[in-house]
């Protein structure tokens, strides 16, 4: 039975209850260390986390293995958001491991404990646990430091973060209260620091592979981040935000070695890849804006929703208009004033089947943020700026809206894609997205609704596929092109509500946080026909735990 929890105490053991050292390594905010169980099942392993590197390219120690005073291995008994514990049964605690800051472990035990560490090259070293333990420091270069510890000390500092950090959990509705503290605590184990940038702190789609702050994640991170955090929401939008081109552009990631904002940022491998035929734009000898769709005034509206900060709003509004003009100014690549994907990187669903023909494409969820996001400028420029001119962007909504609707394809009943002029017949997520826009025509709006609802298509047991299940190009497993995203069905809900729909809305969004629920985590991606992570998708994924968040708040 669900029990109503308020203390900061019960949210971290509660979240404790996911940390099982695979999918959810145990870790610490501005921390690049991961500590996993060991494969074989005895002890636990130690990597780093770092930008566009695989983890097991970042092996700092395959193996920390605790015996007792009879050299017997002890396994994980528990873990904690501040500990792993080691013993014989379940509540023992014979040796306990815990972070001395963010580069260091400290581990400690009973008299006659001793801990083997196992390096790659295949060294082993021993060391005693009784008294106050060892510090293992890990420096930027994975070479590995041990020193005498202070493990109480070390241990206290480390729950005392921790417990501060889910001091500031939001409270929702009973049922939901424990994936919600699982989810905040993926929120704060996702927090790195970007050391070219100063102290800044980016809230990463997950230390596992996607070390850096991406352009549409930071937006989604920032709106679930808002309800307990939003000083660290508006930080991440202020990172997203940092960099725009001369142009106005916004890059698609930010991270420590600099930004990816063109295929010039791509190793000439990577380049490569971006050729498409029958499109002279992606074109590898010719740079390829890179960036992530316009969704930037939403988030600012969103955070700005809990916590007001004129000031800082008006700056960053300034930014996200000349993001905005770039898109009218620099990716109507065809010049028919409705803006084009120069390439799939900057949809943020890359491997669409839209994507599956020539480029530039157009498409009806850009057409549709652009719609929404003049309005946002607009709505934000009447309460930030009063005296602001907003005709322009009012004007140009309306324009993009009527060009939208001429992408509606009334013989196949839904809005198609071009690929450089052509059309795209795939059945995909992204012909829904103009819901969102709440001034569609009657015909279309109901059309889309009796898509949503419709089994052969989207209406499926555990949510809303990317792709739909009556298009040949469905896969339940493969990215993009059919497993469940958190953050297309939050928007599609958006989408229902703007329409006149929220009694839909409310079911899609109860739909999503009990496929989270079931799914056992907040997973990247999940499979529509099991409810279940996708047998590729990243773990304890950055965006799915936010808006996870935020349809819990909504919900509670």
């Amino acid at each position: 039975m669900a029990v109503a929890v308020t203390d900061a105490a019960e949210l971290a053991a509660l979240a404790g209850r996911h940390l099982d050292l695979v999918t959810a390594p145990f870790t610490l905010p501005r921390s690049r260390v991961l500590v996993f169980r060991a494969e074989d099942g005895e002890g636990v392993r130690v990597h780093t986390s770092e930008y566009e590197k695989r983890l097991s390219a970042c092996r700092v120690l395959d193996a920390v293995v605790v015996t007792d005073a009879a050299g017997q291995a002890l396994p994980v008994t528990d873990v904690l958001p501040h500990r792993i514990a080691f013993g014989r049964q379940a509540g023992d605690a014979s040796a306990t491991l815990t972070f001395d800051g963010p580069g260091a472990l400290s581990i400690a035990g009973v008299d006659g404990a001793r801990v083997t560490l196992t390096h790659p090259d295949g060294r082993e070293e021993q060391h005693p646990l009784s008294g106050t333990g060892i510090r293992i420091r890990v420096a930027p270069d994975r070479s590995v430091t041990v020193e005498a510890g202070d493990h109480p000390a070390a241990l206290a500092a480390c729950e005392r973060e921790w417990l501060h950090w889910f001091a500031n959990c939001p409270r929702v509705r009973d049922d939901l209260q424990q994936m919600a503290a699982f989810c905040w605590w993926v929120l704060g184990a996702n927090i790195v620091e970007l050391p070219s940038l100063g102290d800044a702190r980016a809230v990463v789609p997950s230390k596992i592979g996607y070390v850096g702050l991406w352009q549409w994640d930071a937006y989604f991170i920032a709106v679930g981040l808002r309800h307990g955090d939003p000083e660290l929401a508006r930080e991440q939008l202020e990172i997203a935000f940092r960099f725009p081109s001369p142009d106005g552009q916004l890059p698609d990631v930010v991270h420590e070695q600099g930004i990816l904002a063109t295929s010039d940022d791509l190793p000439e491998s990577d380049r490569a890849n971006l050729r498409r035929a029958g499109s002279q734009i992606a074109d590898p000898s010719k740079p390829v804006p890179l960036t992530k769709p316009p969704l930037a005034a939403w988030a600012l509206r969103k955070v700005l929703e809990v916590e007001d900060s004129p000031e800082w709003a008006r700056e960053q509004l300034q930014r996200v208009i000349r993001s905005q003009d770039w898109w009218f100014a620099g990716s109507d690549l065809d010049g028919d004033g409705m803006p084009e994907y120069g390439h799939p990187y900057s949809s943020g669903l890359d491997d669409s089947p839209i994507f599956d023909g020539p480029i530039p494409t157009a498409a009806p969820d850009l057409g549709a943020y652009l719609v929404c996001q003049d309005r946002e400028i607009a709505g934000l420029l009447g309460r930030y700026e009063p005296g602001a001119e907003t005709t322009r962007f009012l004007e140009r909504a309306e324009r993009t809206q009527g060009l939208l609707d001429e992408m509606w394809d009334a013989a196949a009943g839904r809005f198609l894609a071009r690929g450089a002029g052509e059309q795209i017949r795939s059945d995909t997520v992204v012909g829904l997205m103009p819901l969102r826009t709440g001034t569609l025509q009657a015909g279309i709006r109901d059309a889309l609704r009796a898509a949503v609802d419709d089994p052969a298509r989207y209406a499926l047991e555990w949510g809303l596929p990317t792709v739909a299940a009556s298009d040949p190009d469905f896969s339940p497993e493969r990215m993009w092109r059919g497993p469940i995203w958190i953050n297309t069905s939050a928007l599609i809900a958006e989408g229902l509500e703007a329409s006149g729909y929220p009694e839909r809305a409310r079911e899609l969004r109860e739909q999503t946080v009990r496929l989270v629920v079931h799914g056992g985590g907040p997973h990247e991606y999940y499979n529509p026909r099991t409810g279940m992570k996708a047998e590729r998708a990243t773990t304890a994924f950055g965006w799915s735990a936010a808006l996870f968040i935020d349809l819990a708040v909504a919900l509670s």
